[in-house]
């Protein structure tokens, strides 16, 4: 653990309820989370899996919320879970293996077209509608994708989760977001143990972020069911152009390296 002082302890701590608030209702914590693990002084491979941590825990403060409410459906749900945490444990395995470049490039252009869809499609309201798949069909195909994905990369993984509940099973917004939850738990874990078995993950300064964003999710769990799509709606549109947008400005980004050397070559054909 680098050497940490506690003004910046307490910083990470107050990012973190932030981050728990946020991603009990649209996912997306990590987004500020990772970049504040990486100035504190962890390495890249540390600050991934610490922050692993405090999204764990986050979930399952809005999991626990939610289903004290009645939100979700265990007897469906345990289901796709499982799926979801065997997945998140294949995709962190996978980590090393899976070339980056390929996800930089199209986790951005997916989360701009979800934020479009939550904006704009009148299907996202507090009520649910009808299924276009069955839970059989959609336990095979969206916990295995999103729960993989989570375990390999992670930003984003609950906007896709809240993607598939709305549009595939026809779930209302609050409902959709206590499932999703759930599911993010669920891979969360997964990754965890293996990168906790790596020795990746910065214990002391995890367990404080996690406590930090377990208060934050109760809030913003509370808040979701209060509210429903007045807040959750424009939320995880926020989140997730913000997500893509923070993705894209990244240096190591292909999109940005590739714009960087078109406009070189521009400017080198007229100069």
């Amino acid at each position: 653990m680098p050497d940490i002082g506690f003004d910046m302890i307490a910083a990470l701590a107050a990012i973190s309820f932030f981050a728990g608030f946020v991603d009990s209702i649209a996912g997306g914590g990590g987004l500020l989370t990772v970049p504040a693990l990486l100035l504190a002084g962890l390495s890249p491979a540390g600050a991934i899996a610490t922050n692993k941590v405090q999204g764990a825990f986050a979930a399952a403060s809005a999991t626990y919320t939610f289903g004290r409410r009645g939100m979700i459906e265990w007897r469906k749900a345990w289901a796709f879970t499982v799926v979801a945490f065997i997945s998140g444990v294949a995709g962190a395995l996978c980590v090393r293996f899976l070339p980056r470049s390929v996800l930089e490039m199209l986790i951005p252009v997916l989360l701009i077209a979800i934020a479009f869809y939550f904006a704009l499609s009148r299907k996202v309201k507090d009520e649910d509608a009808h299924a276009r798949m069955t839970a059989l069909a959609f336990g095979f195909t969206a916990p295995v994708a999103v729960g993989f994905y989570d375990g390999i990369f992670g930003p984003g993984a609950g906007s896709f989760y809240m993607l598939a509940f709305v549009t595939l099973l026809g779930y209302g917004v609050v409902r959709a977001t206590a499932h999703t939850k759930l599911l993010n738990l669920a891979s969360n874990l997964g990754s965890l143990l293996l990168y906790a078995a790596t020795g990746a993950v910065v214990w002391p300064l995890g367990l404080v972020m996690a406590a930090a964003s377990f208060l934050g999710a109760q809030v913003g769990a509370r808040l979701a069911m209060r509210l429903g799509s007045r807040l959750i709606r424009p939320l995880l549109v926020l989140v997730s152009a913000a997500m893509a947008l923070r993705l894209l400005f990244d240096p190591a980004n292909p999109w940005r390296q590739m714009l960087s050397e078109e406009a070189s070559r521009t400017l080198s054909a007229l100069f």
